[in-house]
């Protein structure tokens, strides 16, 4: 299992950052090359040189310069397409994805603090969240005291950076729920598919309990989707069968953008 790292320390849901790195990124653009251009930008005029370096090969890079084709090469295309919304819950997960802390959180403390009913979350939820993973082994050494009273408010404020929590102060913030919007369900099933999953799997991936879907929501996401066109779902006896539409991401974003 991936250990835990304190990687959210260079940024929490830097999604401004995230979005002016994109701008500037190109294809045979390398994470040193990107930070170059950035600061020869303009665009960072009150980030420092060292702080620029900890965004890109700390969250920019881990986060969407994985894969091949790596997640910025069809994101970039896409984004200036997007709701704001959508963009936001991209860049959540694949900020999960890169940071194993911040998705057990979501799955493990988040959504089932929804599912009994709550309208909040103590912030001490997540301290002791991060207190268990200590004990459990699950950082690659033993955090202090006060390590684990960072990473906790980094899971607050990550949470809060991609709207599932209010930014209300105090000993509890506001639950707000998150949505997952159809351009993005549609995303995350290609992308899943692409990746070589076969159709059960990319209905039961642990990416959608990031929305506190289970397979039988993201069966009838998939499913309302099939009415556009983007595939054909078929179900019987708790096994499905999905007939793809697209070959590629690439191809996928071109239908996407000429909408």
């Amino acid at each position: 299992m991936c250990k835990y790292t304190t990687q959210l320390q260079a940024g929490l849901g830097l999604i401004p950052e995230t979005l002016e790195l994109l701008e500037i990124w190109t294809p045979d653009t390398s994470s040193s090359q990107l930070i170059d251009s950035a600061l020869e930008s303009g665009q960072f005029p009150n980030v420092s040189a060292r702080r620029l370096r900890n965004i890109v090969s700390e969250c920019f890079a881990p986060r969407l310069l994985v894969g091949d084709p790596p997640i910025a090469e069809w994101l970039k295309p896409l984004s200036p397409q997007l709701q704001s919304r959508s963009l936001n819950q991209l860049f959540f997960i694949f900020a999960c994805r890169a940071n194993r802390i911040l998705a057990d959180f979501v799955r493990q403390v988040y959504w089932p603090s929804y599912a009994a009913g709550n309208t909040s979350i103590e912030r001490e939820a997540a301290r002791d969240f991060v207190v268990r993973a200590n004990q459990d082994g699950l950082t690659h050494k033993h955090w202090s005291e006060t390590t684990v009273k960072r990473v906790s408010s980094y899971l607050i404020g990550a949470c809060r950076d991609f709207k599932l929590v209010d930014s209300s102060g105090g000993k509890k913030v506001g639950i707000s729920v998150v949505r997952i919007e159809p351009t993005v369900s549609l995303v995350l099933a290609y992308l899943l598919h692409l990746s070589g999953l076969g159709d059960n799997h990319v209905l039961t991936h642990e990416d959608w309990e990031l929305f506190g879907l289970e397979r039988a929501d993201v069966l009838a996401e998939l499913q309302n989707l099939s009415k556009q066109g983007h595939f054909i779902v078929q179900s019987a006896a708790g096994i499905s069968d999905i007939s793809w539409t697209y070959k590629s991401m690439s191809e996928l974003i071109d239908v996407i953008t000429d909408q």
